[in-house]
């Protein structure tokens, strides 16, 4: 059963997003990559990956017209990412692919990989790249990397939210929002044997998963990037560089 989408392009309240900016445009959404906004090339791969229904988690007017070029569905953001995935995931359902409009090198491929990589079982799933995958698709980036006992990881925007016991994994993530200022809340989640592998180098990002999964009652999987570009996405204006350089060969 192919997934519905759910496109993350909302506003956080008061700033003001220096990609946008610098673009002079009114939202990140809408800088131009490649010759078109960066969130029609996210459309467009969703479309391409046979992906039928689609919304878009916005609240800019001109995003949302956006949004209606290609017969996605507009929702209200919440007042985070979580919320905002909590609002979309309550209208859509599950399976519920989720990504950000700044994915701008999102290809129809690495979504059916995706899909295809999910575990059946798994009630959610996050892709993430290898360091090395990443490194030797784009050399010399710098990235936020996840460090774990099989190496270091890289986040590519893009999770499933494969069953309806996948609710309670947004909670948690809303709940991690909510404590963001206070890390040993966080870390309590895990439990102390789990910090104390973590804190030994002797956890796995996937065990990790997996056993966060499990004290809030679900099967969580991590699915490995087939392509380490998955990383890419544009946070920053040096991120903005590297995409259109990618693009123009």
């Amino acid at each position: 059963m192919k997934p519905q989408a759910l496109v993350l392009a909302g506003s956080r309240p008061g700033a003001v997003d220096p990609v946008a900016a610098a673009e002079g445009v009114a939202h990140k959404a809408l800088v131009d990559v490649g010759g078109m906004p960066m969130l029609a090339r996210v459309l467009r791969a969703l479309r391409e990956a046979g992906i039928e229904h689609i919304a878009v988690s916005a609240d800019a007017p001109e995003v949302i017209s956006l949004a209606h070029a290609f017969n996605a569905i507009p929702i209200a953001p919440g007042t985070g990412p979580s919320a905002s995935v909590a609002a979309g995931f309550a209208t859509m359902g599950p399976p519920l692919l989720v990504t950000t409009a700044d994915h701008a090198l999102l290809r129809p491929q690495w979504i059916a990989d995706f899909i295809a990589d999910t575990p059946a079982q798994a009630d959610v799933a996050v892709l993430l790249a290898r360091r090395a995958a990443v490194e030797a698709a784009l050399p010399g980036t710098r990235r936020t990397w996840l460090r774990f006992a099989d190496g270091a990881w890289s986040g590519c925007n893009l999770f499933l939210l494969n069953t309806p016991g996948a609710t309670a994994a947004i909670k948690t993530w809303e709940a991690v929002e909510a404590e963001r200022k206070q890390p040993w809340k966080i870390a309590a989640r895990l439990g102390v044997g789990t910090l104390a592998s973590y804190l030994t180098g002797r956890l796995s990002l996937a065990e990790a998963i997996a056993r966060l999964g499990h004290r809030v009652g679900l099967e969580a999987a991590v699915v490995a990037a087939r392509d380490g570009l998955a990383a890419v996405d544009v946070d920053k204006l040096t991120d903005l560089v590297q995409v259109r350089q990618i693009l123009s060969r």
